[in-house]
């Protein structure tokens, strides 16, 4: 930014936040020393700019996944942002970007800085350059001096996420909370997989997956200009699936639909998703999307034609076999089935990874940071009371799989 620095206040905040600093000494070689700097960007169009050097970071952050990327963010943004509330704190290592936090500031009453992503992301994090060392303390820093008067809630964070380094560079006060409930299987193929059963179940399933196959079900990768149609597709079968059922509300809000139909298609070309339909005689009865990082797949969203479950067609094994065998074939190790402890899941022995939630704060605000974490237990203590309650978990075990 060409405006000079301003102090550090709620009310501005357009220029470094950070005057820039020495990390390092140049060598007999003339290697120039390390100059780290830090800015606060609040500009939707600066946000919108930073695609190209927002990606190459992310690829160097190896924890990082789709719901990190520029793509998913700006898109969400665009959807759920609110104008005058970015804020996306940025740290430069001799001009190359090396840590993001995209941020957005929330009265709740009191001010909070929370992800970009919201709850629709199951994933959440900051990011970090894996081989620049000085990144998290340079963040955590950025971020101290910036929000002299707010929270930092980072929730959602899978374990080794980038969040944790973060955590540990705070210079003031915080707090680490258990988050959603994540469940992970390894990136076999099915067969592999059905090992995980016991006998009889396994037997089960393989007279389901002779169902699938059976009705000529055919899986075909969707790319290139047919995945907004595919994709709106997945959205109304997803709706018609769950008609009169506990669909989640959100996803059928116009909102939703416009982000995830800009996000995929970007994340689908830059080889971040992937979209699936499922064809019986060339029909489309069902439609898939999964994310996918260097270690990971996951699959997000899908929508079925109610006549599959007429047809004896059991739609969370055939997506579990077609994404297991993704997953496989390229190579990522893990095949998170996200949040949530559905028992579609737990029959598969899956192994819990639990997410997790960050407050960071400044010392003086330490009162605040306390409230924020007590307002937070209360909700869990209602949350758990409300799962005992009767029938709450036949409703939860009969949603199954989004």
């Amino acid at each position: 930014m060409t405006s000079p620095p301003a102090p550090p206040t709620r009310r501005r905040l357009a220029g470094p936040v950070l005057s820039p600093w020495r990390g390092g000494r140049g060598d007999a070689s003339g290697q120039p020393p390390v100059r780290l700097t830090a800015t606060l960007c609040r500009s939707e169009e600066q946000f919108a700019a930073l695609a190209a050097d927002w990606e190459a970071l992310r690829s160097r952050n190896r924890s990082a996944t789709p719901f990190q990327s520029h793509a998913w963010l700006w898109s969400w943004w665009r959807s759920y942002g609110r104008r005058g509330r970015l804020r996306v704190v940025l740290v430069r290592e001799n001009g190359r970007l090396v840590a993001a936090a995209p941020l957005m500031l929330v009265h709740r009453p009191l001010p909070v800085l929370v992800t970009l992503g919201g709850s629709i992301s199951d994933y959440q994090d900051v990011l970090l350059d894996d081989s620049c060392p000085r990144a998290a303390g340079a963040l955590a820093r950025a971020l101290h001096t910036a929000f002299r008067s707010a929270v930092v809630d980072l929730r959602e964070v899978r374990p080794g996420g980038a969040a944790e380094r973060l955590y540990a560079a705070w210079p003031g006060v915080s707090r680490c909370l258990a988050d959603s409930v994540c469940l992970e299987l390894p990136g076999v193929p099915m067969a592999e997989m059905l090992r995980r059963l016991a006998p009889a179940s396994a037997k089960r399933t393989r007279r389901k997956l002779r169902r699938i196959d059976q009705l000529g079900i055919e899986a075909h990768d969707v790319t290139g200009e047919r995945v907004p149609e595919a994709v709106r597709t997945m959205l109304r079968l997803h709706e018609r699936q769950w008609r009169g059922k506990g669909v989640t509300p959100e996803h059928l809000r116009a909102r939703f639909g416009s982000h995830l139909v800009r996000a995929t298609a970007t994340l689908v070309e830059g080889g971040d998703a992937a979209v699936t339909e499922y064809r019986i005689d060339g029909r489309v009865a069902a439609c898939d999307v999964a994310f996918t990082s260097p270690d990971l797949v996951c699959g997000y969203l899908y929508g079925a034609d109610p006549q599959l479950r007429e047809q004896r067609v059991d739609i969370a094994t055939m997506l579990l076999r077609h994404d297991a065998q993704y997953a496989a074939a390229t190579g990522r190790g893990t095949l998170s089935l996200l949040r949530g402890t559905e028992p579609y899941k737990l029959r598969w022995h899956p192994v819990t990874a639990a997410n997790r939630r960050y407050l960071l704060a400044r010392r003086e605000l330490a009162p605040a940071l306390a409230l924020l974490a007590s307002q937070v237990a209360v909700r869990e203590l209602a949350a758990g009371a409300l799962r005992e309650r009767p029938g709450v978990a036949a409703v939860r075990a009969a949603l199954g799989r989004r």
